[in-house]
């Protein structure tokens, strides 16, 4: 993607990433997919593990639902394992869409979708303390 994050019709560039809410019993997993061209997010998922069937592949299966995508969509993540196993790239084959990913250990390749989580973790999962899992959640559905 070369940083370039503007563009021209809706479901030409998704991107997505996964973070961590903190809670008292555990870690919750939250993965976003986010389409450039209004930057709204298409497709979510929270999760209780860290499996891409939970994380990353919920949440594009709701993005393909939201915009339904043709040829030639690039969809742009972090080479984490549940974008890079073969359940995740599957889909994305099955849909006909283009994986782009971040070269490692650089974050600004993925700033849009990095953007996104810093401010909903100043803004909401920072200022509150969840004591078990089911408030996190509560709080979030």
């Amino acid at each position: 993607m070369n940083r370039k994050f503007a563009v021209d019709v809706p479901s030409k560039v998704w991107v997505s990433d996964l973070t961590y809410i903190d809670t008292g019993e555990g870690w919750l997993y939250l993965t976003v997919v986010i389409d450039l061209y209004d930057r709204k997010v298409i497709g979510w998922a929270l999760s209780e593990t860290m499996q891409a069937s939970e994380t990353t592949i919920a949440a594009l299966q709701v993005a393909i639902l939201n915009r339904k995508p043709s040829n030639g969509l690039t969809f742009h993540s972090d080479q984490g394992v549940q974008y890079t196993c073969s359940d995740f790239v599957k889909i994305l084959n099955k849909h006909y869409v283009k994986a782009s990913m971040s070269r490692k250990g650089n974050c600004w390749d993925n700033a849009v979708a990095e953007s996104f989580f810093k401010t909903i973790k100043v803004e909401c999962i920072y200022r509150t303390k969840y004591p078990t899992i089911e408030q996190a959640i509560k709080r979030y559905l």
